[in-house]
């Protein structure tokens, strides 16, 4: 059986590039370059017939290591609790007050960029704080 060696993670959104510029800031990710030919995305985006124009977005770990992200226009919006979400881990190792304190800054960072604090769940003798967020159309992530 082969292994698999890299993955995507897909979202369902309404504004594929709107979202995934967000997460490029969350992550420190970039759009990757257009296709050979393009000066740019939007040059892209106009070769391609109306209805499916802006219709995805991607972007993706400078250094490699991550997997890549992409993002998907679907018609329908969200109604219910996502059923994957990503944890972003900006207080690994941290405890207590030290901790909060990491992820109380990183939350203001990501609500100057349109995220949505939800609610701080805090430690509990088996695990640490982390905080709840949504991103800019209302999809759940963990500040962990």
């Amino acid at each position: 059986m082969a292994s698999i060696r890299q993955f995507q993670v897909t979202f369902d959104c309404a504004n594929p590039e709107r979202v995934a510029r967000f997460w490029c800031e969350v992550l420190g990710y970039v759009v990757p370059p257009p296709p050979k030919g393009f000066a740019d995305w939007d040059e892209f985006d106009r070769t391609l017939p109306p209805e499916r124009r802006g219709c995805w977005f991607a972007c993706v770990d400078p250094s490699g290591v991550g997997p890549r992200l992409f993002f998907q226009r679907v018609p329908e919006g969200k109604t219910v609790k996502n059923r994957l979400h990503l944890d972003v881990r900006v207080g690994t190792g941290l405890v207590g007050e030290e901790r909060l304190a990491v992820l109380e800054a990183e939350c203001a960072r990501l609500v100057a960029l349109g995220a949505v604090r939800v609610r701080l769940l805090r430690a509990d003798g088996v695990n640490e704080s982390c905080l709840v967020m949504q991103d800019v159309e209302g999809n759940e992530f963990c500040l962990d």
